[in-house]
């Protein structure tokens, strides 16, 4: 299965892409039918998994790849932009708009933090098949790697944690299959041995958090 995902890799990516696409038109439409503030944070987390799907496709089409400049556009979307997970579980969880801003007081301080990293992290190039990269490299400071590694995964146990509580006190199941499908995925690389393929399970787990989180926003926008 792994020579299988790895000679297809640079396709596998292309079909994403085009699937978190039709997840943005989708929220953007919603944005715009429903102006609400989980809306937005759906649709703008939307747009930084399909941009990193996109510039890893983009490179995957060019036999020297990417520019590192280019590529590090990845790592400062990744974090300035999935820290709007927090807001998207206080939405979900009916907060009041004194809660709301001193969450939103958080999530700012933790995208200026992940912005940060976004810049200080070292990049290398790294090809897989027909895949071409950049990755972090040894070099990244100690910091800046655990700050990319908690938003990666820091981010989706509060949307699971979440997802229980509007499963079982909304009958609304779908947050949890999100944050859920979105970590299964990314523990399946690992799991099963395919260290170097833990980036592309990650990228299906994105969609299926995008599916799902789609699916609770029209549902909330009925609430």
């Amino acid at each position: 299965m792994n020579n299988f995902i790895i000679e297809y890799l640079n396709i596998e990516i292309g079909l994403i892409c085009l699937v978190e696409l039709g997840f943005i038109m989708m929220f953007l439409k919603q944005f715009f039918k429903e102006k609400n503030g989980i809306s937005l944070c759906m649709l703008l987390v939307a747009v930084g998994l399909f941009l990193d799907a996109f510039l890893i496709a983009i490179g995957s089409v060019k036999p020297e790849g990417i520019s590192e400049n280019v590529s590090r556009v990845r790592f400062l979307a990744h974090g300035l932009l999935i820290p709007l997970m927090f807001p998207i579980c206080g939405y979900a969880l009916g907060f009041g708009k004194k809660a709301m801003r001193i969450l939103w007081a958080v999530t700012a301080v933790i995208m200026v933090i992940g912005l940060a990293q976004g810049f200080a992290v070292k990049l290398e190039p790294e090809v897989l098949g027909k895949t071409y990269r950049h990755v972090s490299s040894d070099a990244t400071p100690m910091w800046a790697e655990k700050v990319r590694r908690l938003l990666s995964f820091g981010t989706v146990i509060p949307v699971i944690i979440v997802g229980i509580y509007t499963w079982v006190k909304k009958k609304n199941k779908n947050i949890f299959l999100a944050g859920l499908l979105m970590f299964v995925f990314s523990a399946v690389g690992p799991a099963t041995g395919n260290f170097d393929l833990i980036f592309f399970f990650s990228m299906i787990g994105e969609v299926f958090l995008c599916l799902f989180f789609y699916r609770f926003l029209v549902g909330f926008a009925k609430v």
